[in-house]
């Protein structure tokens, strides 16, 4: 079957009839956007770093589009689907770059992330704009559909270079914050300091923006809503050497100390991949935080990443890192950029996580073949149903090549619509005359993906001692160079 996309950019609307993709047999995918924009600035056809939310039978997905190799994208993208995943509607955010608009007032944007504020009824897609290549501070788009989307606000004052911003909603009638959204960035010019700013009208006014009370600084932080209110955020430090996590109990009027939730130990990927062990976060209907990154503290040499896993009930106390069992670890299979789902309407013993993910089938590749998998626990990650292979592989000289890499994205999107799982992923095909082909693709509507056969387990695993990372921790300028 096609699958019929509409989509807009400034005034004009297009359609884009995409014809689902086969996996290596187990999934169809469906492609939902294409890159429709001709500046010679920036690289076309590309779409990289999504993220997505499914609320109820909606999905909406943001990601960049055109990208720049120096960083930033020519506008950020949207695919909505109304009937979960069944059609998908695509377009841009209006009034952020000048090459959406010759009027809007940046040049480039990146790091889009998107929420849905339950008490407002609206959509709050979060941008980072870009003026040449500096970030500047956050601005955020609001929408009662998904589809239409206002001209964003800015959610604080300038910065001197923003950075890697995520936005999030207390979404739980119960909680005395109902209705408070966070968004989190990074100043990257003021040593990565970290900067937290709510809202409690839906999206139209911000601020002050405040700090951790011991002006703690990071990067790549993901904010979640525990039900009683209480915010966590799981943010990479300066160093990119540890995950820390820090609270607020009071609607973002203040926020506490920083503390270790683990270190990260992870292991740089080959073929020039652009990859960060930034952390994927998501809470369950009972309050319980998990949260994922890439890390190699279970190889030996710390030759391959696996995906690893920690869960807190109250953001200050962690579990130790166990391993999600995609691969035995004498594979020489390399994972990498995981995005985690956990389905709101479950908890505890019996909640349902979801993880996509990349991997190269031998992490010694000469030539190396990107590929994209799924795998999904229904206890909490006690135990983990066969991984699905959603891709075929290609080539990741295929993908749009930034100063730091080949890019898929820093980070990827996973959510639940329903009892199903969606990741939303950058496949590229081979270039042709000059043009990429990189674009956004998600499994088609239907089941679940749950794998019949053994349930797969790392129980009583141990890391290798003395494990570390297979690399020097990069310099402040190298890190705000390969986030944007």
């Amino acid at each position: 079957m096609r699958a019929t996309l509409s989509f807009a950019v400034g005034a004009a609307f297009f359609v884009l009839t995409s014809m689902p993709l086969a996996s290596d047999g187990t999934v169809t995918l469906v492609q939902t956007s294409t890159d429709p924009f001709t500046n010679n600035s920036s690289m076309h056809k590309t779409e990289v770093e999504p993220d997505i939310l499914g609320v109820g039978s909606t999905l909406v997905s943001v990601f960049q589009v055109g990208r720049f190799n120096d960083g930033g994208a020519s506008d950020i993208g949207f695919a909505t689907s109304a009937d979960a995943g069944a059609h998908w509607t695509m377009g841009f955010l209006p009034g952020i770059t000048k090459i959406e608009h010759s009027g809007n007032p940046w040049d480039r944007a990146s790091d889009p992330t998107v929420a849905f504020d339950a008490k407002h009824g609206l959509w709050l897609a979060a941008t980072l704009p870009l003026l040449g290549t500096t970030g500047q501070t956050p601005v955020v788009s609001r929408s009662a559909d998904g589809i239409n989307w206002s001209n964003p606000v800015q959610v604080g004052p300038a910065s001197v270079f923003g950075d890697k911003d995520w936005i999030t909603c207390d979404d739980f009638p119960s909680s005395p914050h109902f209705g408070n959204c966070y968004v989190e960035y990074d100043d990257a010019g003021n040593g990565l300091l970290i900067n937290m700013v709510t809202t409690s009208d839906g999206g139209m006014t911000w601020g002050p923006v405040r700090n951790t009370s011991d002006f703690a600084s990071g990067i790549g932080g993901q904010p979640v809503v525990q039900p009683n209110g209480t915010v966590v955020v799981a943010v990479d430090d300066s160093g990119e050497a540890n995950i820390l996590s820090f609270t607020s109990t009071n609607g973002g009027a203040s926020w506490g100390r920083s503390v270790l939730a683990s270190s990260i130990i992870d292991h740089f990927a080959n073929g020039n991949l652009r990859t960060e062990a930034f952390s994927s976060a998501g809470v369950d209907h009972a309050g319980n935080i998990f949260l994922i990154w890439q890390d190699c503290r279970f190889r030996n040499n710390c030759a391959e990443n696996d995906i690893v896993m920690i869960v807190s009930s109250d953001g200050t106390h962690w579990s130790a890192p166990a391993r999600v069992p995609i691969d035995a670890t004498t594979s020489i299979v390399d994972h990498f950029i995981p995005g985690l789902a956990v389905n709101p309407s479950t908890a505890g013993a019996h909640a349902h996580l979801g993880i996509t993910y990349y991997y190269y089938t031998n992490t010694n590749c000469s030539t190396c073949t990107l590929r994209v998998g799924f795998i999904q626990s229904t206890n909490g990650g006690a135990t983990w149903r066969t991984p699905v292979k959603l891709t075929g592989p290609f080539n990741v000289t295929w993908c749009a090549l930034t100063n730091q890499g080949y890019m898929v994205g820093d980070y990827q999107g996973t959510s639940y619509s329903g009892s199903t799982a969606f990741g939303m992923f950058a496949i590229a095909a081979m270039p042709s005359g000059g043009t990429f082909n990189e674009a956004m693709f998600t499994r088609s509507g239907g089941p679940s993906l749950m794998q019949p056969g053994f349930e797969l387990s790392s129980y009583g695993e141990r890391p290798v001692p003395h494990a570390h990372s297979d690399h020097p921790r990069r310099t402040l300028q190298q890190i705000v160079e390969s986030s944007i």
